[in-house]
């Protein structure tokens, strides 16, 4: 596994990047990986290194770095606050800044390939995959959104109003229960995606309950959390080779 931790220069500032791939001359499909909203931390670079080791190019940016360095060894209501704070003053466009910044730094790396995308993103990030997938849509090609957080809000900018652009597959996966996830959300994505025709599937995995991909987490769903990779790893499979 080849890993490299370095500063991406964004018209916002310098923002924090981990990438890890296979080892051998490529060029590998690239995968971009938006974090949770409790920030960088280990268990990310693990997750990014099991979707490398699956033959991707995986890019992991600090979506963060506006607010400096935030890092978070535990999770308590102190820390929750903190990061709860930073994702509601993180706007889509800002981040699909950021993936612009990315995109340009893929296309020049010689172990990327490009022309078809992959992305998947958890809690904060679920509403950045559907912006990604609308805003960059002859890019990203397989997409990944877990029990997003402010998928679908009253705000003009809300992502599921950019589902009409996208090209590429999405996967939308929600726990069972969640009180992030209010109860109009899936019924107004379901028809904006409908509506649109988009390739999607949705699904809501019984018996979980948000955060259940996350193996450090209480809430660990193991059986859920191994379908979605599953899930995942065949839509890449079928859209990035």
């Amino acid at each position: 596994m080849i890993e490299n931790q370095f500063v991406l220069n964004t018209k916002d500032g310098a923002m924090a990047t981990f990438t890890a791939h296979p080892e051998g001359p490529g060029p590998f499909p690239a995968v971009v990986f938006y974090m949770d909203a409790p920030g960088i931390r280990e268990e990310l670079y693990g997750m990014a290194r099991h979707i490398a080791a699956q033959g991707y190019y995986v890019i992991l940016p600090d979506l963060f770095y506006r607010f400096g360095v935030i890092r978070f060894p535990f999770r308590d209501d102190n820390t929750r606050k903190i990061w709860q704070t930073a994702m509601a003053n993180l706007s889509n466009a800002q981040v699909m800044d950021d993936t612009r910044s990315m995109l340009d730094y893929l296309e020049a790396q010689d172990a990327a390939k490009t022309n078809a995308i992959g992305s998947i993103g958890y809690c904060m990030s679920g509403r950045f995959i559907a912006a990604a997938a609308g805003t960059f849509p002859d890019q990203f090609k397989a997409n990944a959104s877990l029990y997003g957080v402010g998928i679908v809000t009253d705000k003009d900018d809300s992502s599921h109003f950019l589902v009409k652009n996208i090209k590429g597959e999405m996967y939308f996966g929600f726990a069972e229960t969640d009180g992030t996830v209010p109860a109009f959300v899936i019924p107004t994505l379901t028809a904006e995606l409908e509506e649109h025709g988009t390739n999607y599937t949705l699904e809501i995995h019984p018996g979980t309950n948000h955060g259940f991909c996350f193996a450090e987490r209480e809430v660990y769903n193991e059986a859920a959390a191994n379908k979605v990779w599953d899930v995942f790893f065949d839509m890449c499979k079928r859209n990035l080779h």
